[in-house]
């Protein structure tokens, strides 16, 4: 059945240049951006910023499989990715105060040596020891998806005064060559863990030199900056809480984004042992294949945003809410024998997948619309906690045991976590239908949602 992943594979990549085709040819021509002083800067940030990228995409694959090859039960490894998911979401809400009173390019720099470490306690099989490395993985995700992007744009604005415009290219870019490079790196660990047959531990010995010379570019050919303000994390969490109290979109936006992602949360667990049974699939090419399918779900976006469609960004979050909805609804069936049902839940991931390349832009861009700018990182702060608590609370209480009925009870709760979501956005799609700021899309919409990166919930 193996050659069946790999056929796949190759259909999703076809899709996807299929689609990009169709995007490029109907984006308008690219006329700003072009200045060699900004495409010199572009390229010292993405040098930098890609090779930390790819090191952290190299270890998706074979992270849920280097636990069970040590010998530990699904229980013990849920609480290995609870420590990852908990730490990321804690260090979060000091990320922005760090990077203004200590600097972001120390922050960069700080984050090659921690994941660097993270990725040397895999040798180990110390259950104590893998659980200080999955601490400090999360802090450097977190770390990874904050501080890089915070240098850019100071250094963008402030320090070379580039017009704000050029930001999106940037990040456009960035969105492109992180879903490439993501791909990319499926196939490099499938190719070291099994092709190679070095073992699922080798994925994280390769990226620690990915790492170590992302560091080094940036100790030696980045500047230092820092923020204006010094920001209380207590005061910018209250002004945070008291806008979403005060506002019925932002309460509304909040829940759905933590129930959907943290139905993603668990995916990331749980996908291996699903697919993983005999004859083993080639994990590598399946996260590929994830990847391709997000990229699937961005050009879709873009496509479904623009002229002649024209679909509101709040229709396109509840069409990815519901389409996620009926994959999950799938792998309640599928997972009743994991074996016999397998390309089953194979094909509700993939069509998971294109749920979040279609919900991240779209939810992105509301997330643009209603937050505050001023205030946006107290409020995200408040969207991460229920989203890590449903994450962590049902990984700790449903798998208490090891045997598909776990999984299967799991996979209901997301379903109705899901349905959840699907109310609120429908909720809140009548309370904004009027609005013509939400309603129309740009024609690079795509481009210009609040957060440039493919984000790492998705598959790690």
């Amino acid at each position: 059945m193996n050659w069946m992943w790999f056929l796949a594979f190759i259909i999703l990549i076809a899709i996807c240049g299929a689609l990009r085709h169709v995007v490029l040819r109907g984006r308008p021509k690219e006329t700003t951006g072009h200045n060699p002083t900004f495409v010199q800067f572009q390229r010292k940030y993405f040098i930098a910023y890609f090779l930390a990228l790819a090191s952290d995409w190299l270890q998706g694959p074979y992270l849920y499989k280097l636990y069970y090859h040590y010998g530990f039960l699904e229980p013990q490894i849920a609480v290995l990715y609870v420590c990852g998911f908990a730490s990321s979401v804690v260090l979060g809400t000091a990320t922005s105060t760090m990077a203004n009173h200590y600097g972001r390019k120390k922050l960069c720099i700080t984050f090659s040596i921690v994941y660097s470490i993270s990725c040397l306690t895999k040798l180990s099989r110390n259950y104590g020891l893998l659980i200080l490395g999955r601490i400090l993985g999360g802090m450097s995700t977190s770390l990874l998806f904050t501080a890089y992007e915070a240098w850019y744009i100071h250094e963008h604005v402030e320090s070379n005064d580039f017009p704000k415009e050029w930001v999106s290219i940037t990040f456009s870019k960035a969105t492109f060559w992180n879903g490439v490079l993501a791909i990319v790196a499926g196939v490099v660990s499938w190719l070291f863990a099994e092709l190679l047959d070095l073992g699922p531990v080798s994925p994280f010995m390769i990226a620690i030199p990915l790492l170590l010379t992302s560091g080094a570019v940036i100790a030696s050919s980045w500047d230092e900056n820092t923020g204006s303000k010094k920001v209380k994390i207590s005061k910018s969490c209250m002004e945070g809480l008291r806008h979403i109290v005060n506002s019925r979109r932002m309460l509304l936006i909040g829940i759905m984004q933590s129930l959907f992602e943290s139905v993603m949360f668990i995916f990331i667990f749980i996908w291996t042992p699903v697919l993983d049974v005999q004859p083993y699939p080639p994990l590598g090419i399946i996260f590929s294949s994830f990847m391709a399918c997000i990229m699937i779900g961005s050009y879709l976006f873009e496509i479904l945003s623009r002229e002649p469609f024209r679909i509101p960004a709040y229709t396109i979050v509840n069409g990815s809410i519901l389409l996620g909805l009926i994959a999950i609804s799938a792998c309640v069936c599928s997972t009743k024998s994991y074996h016999d049902y397998r390309a089953v839940s194979y094909m509700s991931f993939l069509l998971l997948e294109v749920a979040c390349g279609l919900y991240f832009p779209s939810m992105g861009f509301l997330r643009g619309r209603i937050l505050p700018e001023a205030h946006r990182a107290g409020i995200m702060n408040w969207f991460r906690v229920p989203l890590n608590l449903i994450a962590c609370i049902l990984l700790m209480v449903l798998h208490g045991d090891s045997s598909s009925t776990g999984t299967q009870h799991m996979f209901i709760i997301c379903s109705l976590l899901l349905a959840l979501a699907l109310f609120c956005g429908i909720r809140f799609a009548n309370m904004v239908k009027d609005d013509e700021n939400l309603k129309v899309e740009t024609l690079d919409a795509g481009n210009k949602t609040e957060n440039g990166s493919v984000e790492a919930v998705v598959v790690r």
